[in-house]
C-alpha cells in the first residue's frame, strides 16, 4: 500500500481475474495475466492467485459468473487478500457490485496502469497528463463507483483525484478536466517551441513495448543517464540527447513504452509526449526477443504507431536481449554449429520481414553495439542527404 506521497507502507495482496471470451484464447489470457502480475508488482502488490473463467461474454453486473465470484470471495477471505484486479476494463457499476460482494478494493487493468503512471510521473507535464487521464477514466464511472469510493482507502488504484475527498460530482470533475486540458495545452506550446529550436538535426526516436530495454540502449548509445530498471513504465517523460557519430550529429529520443490494452484516455493525454514519435525522421523499434510473446508485442507497437500516424516512417528494428534469448532457446548441450545455424535462420527471417532493417544486440552485454551504431549512422547520413542534398557538413 502506498500513502499520498507514493511511499510504500506495506504490500497489497492481490488476486488477478481474467476472462476467456470472444477472440481471447486460454493461452492469451494466461499471458495477459502474467503481464498483469508484473504490472501489480511494479505498483507494489504481491499476487496470490489467478482466477480464469470462460464465458460467451462478460456478465453485465459482476463481469464473471456468480459461481466464480463466490469462489474468489472464499479465497479472498481465506488468504486475507486486500485487492482484486481484473484484466479487462470494468464499468462503474461492475466495480461497485463486485466490491460490495467481495468486501475488498476492486480495480481493473486500466486503473492499475494509471496508478503506475501516477507514481512514475516526475515532470509537470507528465503529472498533468496522468491526472487528466485519471479524471477522464473516472467520469463515466461516477454513478456506479460512488459508494465504492467513499469507503476506499489509500494504496494501489487510489493515487490521484480524490484521495481523501470524494470529488465525484460530474460538474466538478468536468471542470477539473477542462482546467487540466487548458494547463496541458500551455505546457504543450512550450514543448512545441523547444522542438522547433532543435533546428536542422535529424531526429531518431526509440519506440517499443514497455520493459524491452529502450532506456538501457539510450544510455549506451548516447552516454545519457536515463533511468532504467526491470519494471514496467520506468520512463514516462521523453528524454532527448544530441549524439555525434563520426562528426555526424543527430537527436536521439527515448519515449514511453507501449503496452496492450493501454487505456485510451492515457494515449490521448500523452499525445503531446508522443509527438516526439510523430515528428521523428527515423524510428528504432526495440524488441525484447527473449520474451515468449515478442511478436505479439511487436504487433501492439505497430498498431499504436499506426494510430499515431507514424508507422510509415523509416524504421530500424532492434532485437535486444539476445543473451537472454540464447539462454532460453539453446540447450546447454547443443552443438555450436547448430546454434549458429539457428541464429542465421532467425536473422534471415527478420531481415526478410523488415527489408534488411533488423539488427540483433544485447544492450546489457554490449553485444553488437558497434554494428548498431554503424546502422544508425548509415541511416542518419542517408536522411541528411535526402533532406539537404547540397549540404555536406553532416555527411
Amino acid at each position: 500500500m502506498l500513502d499520498k506521497n507514493n511511499k510504500i507502507q506495506s504490500e497489497e495482496k492481490a488476486v488477478l481475474v481474467g476472462l476467456i471470451y470472444k477472440e481471447q484464447t486460454e493461452s492469451h489470457v494466461n499471458e495477459y495475466l502474467i503481464e498483469l502480475a508484473f504490472l501489480a508488482e511494479t505498483a507494489g502488490a504481491t499476487t496470490l492467485k489467478n482466477f480464469v473463467q470462460k464465458l460467451p461474454h462478460p456478465d453485465s453486473k459482476t463481469f464473471v459468473g456468480k459461481g466464480k465470484l463466490a469462489e474468489i470471495k472464499e479465497y479472498v477471505k481465506a488468504k486475507g487478500a486486500t485487492l482484486v484486479i481484473f484484466d479487462d476494463e470494468l464499468t462503474g457499476s461492475q466495480i461497485g457490485n463486485i466490491s460490495d460482494e467481495l468486501g475488498v478494493k476492486v480495480i481493473d487493468r486500466s486503473d492499475l496502469i494509471l496508478d503506475i503512471f501516477a507514481s512514475r510521473a516526475k515532470t509537470a507535464q507528465a503529472k498533468v497528463q496522468v491526472e487528466l487521464a485519471q479524471y477522464q477514466y473516472l467520469l463515466p464511472r461516477l454513478k456506479g463507483m460512488w459508494k465504492h469510493l467513499e469507503r476506499q482507502g489509500g494504496g494501489i488504484g487510489s493515487r490521484g483525484p480524490g484521495e481523501t475527498e470524494i470529488e465525484t460530482d460530474r460538474r466538478i470533475v468536468k471542470d477539473k478536466i477542462s482546467l487540466l486540458r487548458k494547463r496541458l495545452g500551455e505546457i504543450d506550446k512550450q514543448a512545441v517551441t523547444q522542438r522547433k529550436e532543435r533546428g536542422e538535426y535529424i531526429r531518431v526516436a526509440l519506440v517499443g513495448y514497455t520493459n524491452v530495454g529502450k532506456s538501457t540502449l539510450m544510455n549506451v548509445l548516447s552516454k545519457a543517464e536515463v533511468f532504467a530498471e526491470n519494471k514496467l513504465f520506468a520512463t514516462l517523460d521523453t528524454t532527448t540527447r544530441k549524439v555525434v557519430y563520426e562528426q555526424t550529429p543527430f537527436l536521439l529520443s527515448d519515449t514511453v513504452g507501449f503496452i496492450r490494452k493501454l487505456p485510451h484516455h492515457l494515449v490521448e493525454s500523452f499525445k503531446s509526449t508522443l509527438d516526439e514519435v510523430r515528428e521523428a525522421d527515423c524510428l528504432m523499434h526495440v524488441v525484447d526477443i527473449s520474451h515468449v510473446g515478442y511478436e505479439d508485442q511487436m504487433g501492439v507497437v505497430n498498431k499504436t504507431l499506426q494510430e499515431l500516424g507514424a508507422f510509415d516512417k523509416p524504421m530500424i528494428t532492434i532485437f535486444n536481449k539476445m543473451d537472454l534469448y540464447e539462454q532460453t532457446v539453446f540447450d546447454e548441450w547443443l552443438d555450436e554449429d547448430v546454434k549458429r545455424e539457428m541464429l542465421a535462420q532467425l536473422e534471415s527471417r527478420w531481415q526478410q520481414v523488415t527489408g534488411n532493417s533488423a539488427i540483433f544486440v544485447s544492450a546489457t552485454e554490449r553485444r553488437n553495439l558497434d554494428g548498431l551504431r554503424n546502422t544508425i549512422l548509415s541511416r542518419v547520413k542517408k536522411l541528411y542527404q535526402e533532406r539537404y542534398p547540397y549540404l555536406t557538413k553532416f555527411y
